[in-house]
């Protein structure tokens, strides 16, 4: 999602699928006067790679152990994920109570103090954060340092992950600090735009949680986040990855070592829900007087990560919004002049996620804008794309795969993505050919329009394309 200049003050969010009359408007192509400049030489050649493999293990508490050695450098990095502790599982009367749990875990355990543990890292020259996302399916804790420090961190991470003390005056800081932060969210627009539009694609999901209330927060307590911990941050499917300067033996015994106290729970495997499919098309409206600017945001339902047509849709998603070569920023941007960028993303899980195309205009041009938006959604799934597009796009994808691969924490990252959601084997040595022969493809039948700004300027806009449902900052229905 785009985020405009700090002086926005008014969103338009469109999730996709607009009545097909509105969509199925003729354009001419948006590039077409567009003469694209300093061109290099580029091979056409496939791209060949065969990528080092890590070298895996299960470790009897469940935890499956990842190791990707390389000695070039004196550093080693390590990701651990404990499924089933991250927001997807939030209480329903308490959202964001895992986000919760995560950032209090680093504030203190049964033998070391906030301060202690910050001084440590300090001196170690180390990292150590603790991450779950409002909607996510797992908890992250993530670290590096040089080699000969690794095993100073692991101790440290291993009484983090085990022994979380949650102390009363660190959740009373943390409240206090992230309180203010909550209250002042609802004033931004770009927040109400997306939360709707998460709203509107997801419904009643867990996806649908963008961030946590006010009402959560001042419910947590140390009994709620210790009970949380106890129950989710289990090794039973958990998965720890190490990239760097080590051996699969020394990793091995060091885990078994430090975490030798994390014993298996015995819970089943985590499972997830789709979200409801898209019922039909609908407009919310978001009124804030006098916003100069405007966000959109047109987006729909889209595909789970193992779907076949992931690659598919990744090579649709570069050619409409990759960046100052995509479709709409050369049409909104360089053509138009409506907006500063536009851009688009795609969102897959182990459930069906979502693909948006997003970027912010003056308030005075909102419908054209939107009108012009819409309108390359529409051109892009009805009408063929040029190959020379299709092969620019492809190209630098592949070229950024092929130089990501040059970060050791990156490579191993692309071994977890296999291992989290059960990818072939060879799935990365054959990206470069999978994505050479993608088609464009956008699958939407259903559209959902959520606009923040300006009444005056805005209301009318969204009347011509159907009934709108209005609301307040604060999420309520207004008659």
């Amino acid at each position: 999602m785009i985020r405009g200049p700090q002086a926005l003050t008014a969103c338009l969010t469109v999730t996709l699928l607009l009545a097909a009359t509105v969509l199925a408007q003729d354009q001419p192509s948006p590039t077409q006067g567009v003469v694209k400049k300093g061109k290099v030489p580029v091979s056409r050649d496939v791209l060949k790679i065969k990528l080092p493999k890590p070298v895996e293990a299960d470790l009897p508490n469940g935890v499956h152990l990842l190791v990707l050695e390389d000695h070039r450098l004196p550093q080693i990095s390590f990701q651990i994920f404990v499924p089933g502790a991250g927001g997807y599982d939030d209480p329903a009367d308490q959202p964001g109570l895992a986000s919760f749990v995560a950032a209090m875990m680093r504030e203190g355990t049964a033998t070391r103090t906030s301060e202690q543990i910050s001084q440590q890292l300090e001196v170690m020259a180390a990292t150590l954060n603790v991450t779950a996302g409002m909607a996510g399916l797992e908890a992250t804790i993530s670290g590096s340092c040089l080699s000969d420090q690794f095993d100073g961190l692991i101790d440290i991470t291993a009484d983090v992950l085990l022994h979380p003390s949650f102390p009363d005056q660190e959740i009373a800081r943390y409240q206090q600090r992230t309180r203010a932060g909550l209250s002042q969210q609802r004033a931004n627009p770009g927040f109400l735009a997306a939360e709707m539009f998460a709203r509107g694609v997801y419904g009643a999901h867990p996806a649908s949680r963008l961030s946590p209330t006010v009402a959560a927060l001042d419910k947590t307590s140390h009994d709620a986040l210790t009970a949380f911990h106890r129950a989710h941050y289990v090794p039973d499917h958990a998965g720890i990855a190490i990239a760097g300067d080590i051996s699969m033996a020394a990793a091995r015994k060091l885990i078994e070592t430090k975490l030798a106290a994390w014993d298996k729970a015995g819970v089943p495997s985590m499972t997830v829900s789709e979200p409801a499919a898209l019922a039909g098309p609908k407009i919310f409206f978001i009124g804030r007087p006098n916003s100069v600017q405007t966000n959109l945001i047109v987006g729909t339902q889209a595909i789970a990560r193992t779907n076949a047509d992931y690659d598919v849709l990744q090579v649709m998603n570069k050619v409409i919004g990759g960046g100052p070569t995509g479709r709409l920023f050369i049409h909104l941007r360089e053509e138009k002049g409506y907006t500063y960028g536009a851009s688009s993303s795609l969102t897959a899980l182990l459930y069906r996620g979502d693909w948006s195309a997003a970027t912010s205009v003056r308030s005075e041009v909102t419908e054209p804008a939107l009108r012009d938006l819409l309108a390359e959604v529409a051109q892009l799934r009805d009408q063929p794309v040029s190959d020379s597009e299709i092969a620019d796009a492809k190209r630098s994808m592949i070229a950024s795969f092929a130089l990501s691969l040059e970060s050791p924490a990156q490579l191993l990252n692309y071994y977890v993505t296999r291992w989290r959601y059960g990818l072939p084997v060879d799935y990365w040595d054959r990206y470069p050919e999978r994505v050479s022969a993608a088609r464009t493809y956008l699958a939407a039948n259903r559209m959902q329009v959520v606009a923040v700004g300006d009444p005056a300027r805005v209301a009318d806009t969204l009347k011509k394309l159907g009934a709108v449902e209005t609301y307040d900052a604060d999420g309520k229905l207004v008659p």
